[in-house]
């Protein structure tokens, strides 16, 4: 699991990835010269930071990581990319991401799931309609080549899609837990407009039929993982 962020960790998708049988190794890409030059794990899961996923002026790691990431679809490993992760999932497969486009989506969002996931292994069991926590502003415009898209929601297109039959990326966070809203800098949610208070109680209220969905997607993502290795 790849952390491209101090404080963007693997939250509970990493305990719901162990408790279904797979062992989780995160490595903190900022750090200095973590990663390794080949994959030898049997996934790979990409998370969230304020990045684009060329960004490799600011952050040099990026590289590294799509390249693993490359790996990974050449040799049909499990791959899951969690917002910056999937948009970096979809620039390595040929998509496109921009940045600052659109409105933002920050805090406790309605998603809706497409047909196209009805025979997924990760989103065919899914309700039509789910909310998810976003904090984005920049987003995925152009899905790769072949690529299934799975979910939309309002304002941004692109929230869950799948290149090949083994990797998916999601542009929201199941990994955040609603208390983790408390962290988020009230000044920058003020420029938006929000009212941190009212986010938390929000994602509160959803998470009572969120978080059992997004579970079971970890579970079967872990699934895939198990289903893959040799």
């Amino acid at each position: 699991m790849v952390q491209n962020t101090a404080r963007g960790g693997p939250g509970r998708f990493g305990g719901w990835l162990e408790e279904a049988g797979v062992a989780v190794d995160v490595v903190r890409a900022y750090e200095p010269d973590p990663l390794p030059a080949r994959l030898t794990h049997q996934a790979v899961v990409v998370l969230g930071g304020g990045f684009m996923p060329d960004d490799d002026e600011r952050a040099p790691w990026l590289a590294p990581t799509r390249e693993l990431v490359a790996q990974a679809l050449g040799e049909d490993k499990p791959v899951f990319g969690i917002c910056l992760g999937g948009q970096l999932l979809a620039h390595v497969a040929g998509g496109e991401v921009t940045a600052g486009h659109g409105t933002p989506e920050l805090g406790s969002t309605p998603v809706t799931v497409r047909e196209e996931a009805a025979d997924d292994p990760l989103f065919g069991p899914l309700p039509g309609r789910v909310t998810a926590i976003e904090r984005h502003v920049d987003a995925i415009t152009r899905l790769p080549p072949g690529a299934v898209w799975l979910a939309e929601s309002e304002r941004c297109r692109y929230q869950a899609f799948r290149v090949g039959e083994r990797a998916w990326g999601v542009q929201f966070h199941p990994e955040t837990a609603p208390e983790r809203l408390r962290d988020w800098d009230p000044v920058r949610l003020a420029e938006h407009g929000l009212d941190p208070a009212g986010l938390y109680r929000r994602a509160s209220r959803d998470a009572r039929s969120a978080t059992p969905v997004w579970r079971g997607l970890a579970h079967r993502f872990a699934a895939s993982v198990r289903e893959a290795a040799p």
